[in-house]
């Protein structure tokens, strides 16, 4: 039996270990439970390492920052590495965000997409291989990471404790044909302090789930006096500010539009919205210097044009920048950005201008990551590999790529991205009612292990 008509008799199988994986809610917590990176994460990659061990493979757990799984012989290795951790589900789900429903030809839910859909197919590729009676020179290790959405600390961990390198790599947390360019990722926090003497005083402000994903809802509560609550809520009305009144005060709800933080301009950020209206009100001086730098330098822009930092190459395109989460209340509030610089740029050419300005502008930066871009010549040797895969596998073109998108390709030596998205498939990582294909699903296993055997042979 050749490897591809394995996958077609095991799609079944393969949605319903899908329907799993995404049934565990495996979001970066600090729960107490022990685990590094929460309860809910440990359990999925427990889920993972138990069904490759009934597949027959050998399995690792590197003291629960991450597992893998591997077969084949050889001293040499061939890596494959996806996340099982997800992004919150956030607001605007139409569909269950953890049942892997399967409707009209989709299985809903969060990690469908990003990351679990691809890794489970990978399972099933490295299997279908096994059975296939395939014959690799390389062992091909699938490596379940925990951490891909909140830093990465799992793959530091790898390198920390001194485990084996590949001599090719590849994440399937990207698009198709092959990403051989990342941009620069940058994350950081930011807080403010202030006092707020007189009527109108910010008591609870917050908005969004995670730096990398552009928030769809803000909201805040003010406290103050009937008349000027009456006041405020008869400025004009408009689709995305909605204001009544409470107890207290008023209530401004900011509604904007989700998306991938690596692509800011398909989203309509709701914390620049909210503090582009909070701006027009009559807040206490210290207050107002915060939310109109928020607003001025920020606000719904996606390039860092106001911040003075915009900038672009043709390999990779413009600087993205989005205004992730805000959090806060009487005395101040936490925002947190993530940026992402083009692949020819460095990181002194916008961190320390953007750093500046907030610190000028009285904020105190919390916390920071970054990740350095990316970028192999396309005639570099796996870039070729995987790249003929691609055209064998679909007939089609397959000319490399750049993203704005950070992966694991970053944190791995001789690693690329290389699917799941196809070219001109709407890209759902980190949007509500996130969705994969049953057919995609079962079109990637097959060039995700075409791919693991053209590496491995």
């Amino acid at each position: 039996m050749n490897y591809k008509q394995w996958i077609e008799e095991s799609a079944p199988d393969l949605i319903e270990s899908l329907r799993g994986c995404v049934q565990i809610r495996s979001v970066y917590e600090e729960d107490g439970s022990g685990f590094p990176f929460g309860r809910g994460v440990q359990d999925c990659l427990n889920y993972m390492l138990s069904l490759a061990a009934e597949m027959g493979f050998a399995t690792y757990n590197l003291d629960n920052h991450l597992g893998w799984c591997e077969w084949g012989e050889g001293e040499e290795m061939v890596a494959v590495l996806g996340h099982l951790d997800v992004v919150p589900e956030g607001d605007g789900w139409q569909m269950p965000p953890y049942e892997g429903r399967v409707q009209d030809g989709k299985i809903y839910g969060r990690g469908t997409m990003d990351d679990k859909g691809p890794t489970v197919a990978a399972l099933y590729a490295l299997k279908a291989l096994k059975e296939s009676g395939a014959k690799p020179t390389k062992r091909i290790r699938l490596i379940f990471g925990l951490n891909e959405e909140n830093g990465s600390a799992d793959m530091k961990y790898y390198a920390q404790k001194g485990q084996q390198t590949p001599v090719f790599g590849f994440t399937p947390d990207g698009e198709y044909p092959v990403i051989n360019g990342e941009k620069g990722l940058v994350n950081a926090a930011f807080r403010c302090r202030y006092a707020q003497p007189g009527d109108l005083v910010l008591t609870y402000i917050k908005g969004g789930t995670a730096h990398n994903i552009v928030p769809a809802e803000a909201i805040v509560w003010l406290q103050c006096p009937p008349k000027l609550a009456e006041q405020i809520l008869q400025r004009p009305q408009t689709a995305e500010i909605c204001r009544s009144r409470t107890a207290t005060g008023i209530e401004i709800k900011a509604l904007g539009k989700g998306a991938h933080g690596g692509t800011p301009q398909e989203g309509i950020n709701a914390i620049g919205l909210l503090m582009q209206e909070l701006q027009a009100l009559p807040l206490a001086p210290e207050l107002a210097a915060k939310v109109n730098f928020m607003a001025a330098r920020i606000g719904t822009e996606y390039d860092g044009a106001s911040l003075g930092i915009a900038q672009k190459d043709e390999i990779s395109g413009p600087l993205t920048l989005n205004l992730g989460t805000v959090e806060g209340g009487e005395n101040g509030f936490e925002v947190k950005v993530n940026y992402r610089y083009p692949v020819t740029k460095s990181f002194e050419d916008c961190g320390p201008a953007l750093e500046q300005q907030f610190a000028e502008a009285g904020f105190e930066k919390t916390w920071f990551s970054h990740k350095k871009s990316l970028y192999l010549p396309p005639e570099s040797e796996l870039i070729q590999k995987l790249t003929r895969v691609y055209h064998e596998c679909t007939g089609l073109e397959a000319t490399p790529k750049a993203i704005g998108g950070g992966t694991y390709a970053k944190m791995m030596p001789n690693t690329v991205a290389f699917g799941p998205i196809f070219p001109g498939d709407e890209v759902r990582e980190h949007k509500p009612d996130e969705f994969i294909e049953v057919t995609r699903l079962i079109e990637n296993a097959k060039i995700i292990a075409a791919a693991m055997y053209e590496l491995a042979k």
